[in-house]
């Protein structure tokens, strides 16, 4: 279980001096726990983060603090995207719990390497139920199953960890390959009144028709 040193926040202090200090707010409360504010080293929070995810337990410890919670919220900086505050949602010790768990897609497909098929994944996480030492960080989803373009994986053929159950229907489809159509591309209708036909021999230019007309009648008369 992942550990972070914490303390208590006066809601007095300036939120500037704050996360000047290197640290950052965060709240943490639960069925039996009040709201109750407190303040976090900022790069031990970004780390216990990236660690256990949001479907992971941390265990909360400071002066007259012993709570094991999940990460439940994270507000980012809009511009340089790092944490500034954090929720985090405080768990009865010996009942389970209900959190959406992130797939991570392993192996390969041979419809997709073979066949050409795309790769489609319908779900990213899925919802699931243990007691709180048994909840997984992640769950594996083998596509080396999908061998053909009418081949699916269901929620009911992910493996689980001893202890944790499925929260969606067991049809639930997880992921998927599709075949790929090749576009048909029509050709525009011709239109033929647009061409111009070039005539064989000298080409005529405007009004050298009618001279050529007045010049033989011109030779007509002299004769």
């Amino acid at each position: 279980m992942f550990k972070l040193k914490v303390e208590k926040r006066d809601l007095k202090e300036s939120l500037d001096t704050l996360r000047k200090s290197g640290k950052m707010p965060a709240v943490f409360y639960g069925p039996k726990d009040p709201s109750t504010p407190i303040k976090i080293v900022a790069v031990d929070f970004k780390k216990a983060w990236k660690t256990a995810g949001e479907s992971t337990v941390v265990s909360l410890e400071g002066t007259g603090i012993d709570a094991d919670v999940l990460i439940h919220d994270v507000d980012l900086d809009p511009v340089t995207d790092a944490p500034i505050h954090a929720d985090f949602y405080a768990i009865e010790k010996g009942k389970k719990i209900a959190v959406d768990v992130p797939l991570e897609f392993v192996g390969v497909s041979s419809a997709v390497k073979d066949l050409g098929a795309v790769l489609i994944k319908v779900l990213h996480d899925v919802e699931i139920e243990a007691l709180p030492k048994d909840l997984p960080h992640k769950l594996e989803v083998d596509i080396s199953t999908l061998v053909n373009f009418d081949s699916v994986i269901t929620a009911k053929e992910i493996k689980l960890p001893e202890g944790v159950t499925l929260k969606v229907k067991p049809e639930e489809v997880i992921a998927s390959v599709y075949e790929p159509k090749e576009e048909v591309v029509e050709a525009a209708p011709v239109d033929l009144s647009a061409i111009e036909v070039e005539k064989k021999g000298k080409v005529e230019t405007e009004g050298e028709g009618a001279e050529a007309a007045e010049a033989k009648e011109e030779k007509g008369a002299k004769k």
